[in-house]
């Protein structure tokens, strides 16, 4: 599994708008402003660590594998 901070601007957009299906704005607008990338990475957060993994992405480091790791971990 990919760590998501470890993800270019382009694939973090692609999962997000693609995979998860949620509204960006273009992605040249997205990668040319200092904002987008963590506006791009916020959506992230929406999801739980399953939601995640059955992407291929993961919040944590593998030393700190069983804990989602994300800034808005919630057990449900």
């Amino acid at each position: 599994m990919r760590n998501i901070y470890e993800l270019t601007t382009e694939e973090a957009y692609r999962y997000v708008a693609e995979h998860f299906g949620h509204p960006l704005p273009p992605l040249d607008a997205v990668e040319n402003e200092d904002w987008g990338r963590d506006y791009v990475l916020q959506h992230f957060q929406k999801h739980t660590a399953e939601e995640l993994a059955q992407a291929g992405l993961r919040w944590a480091d593998a030393s700190t594998e069983g804990d989602s790791g994300g800034p808005d971990s919630r057990a449900d």
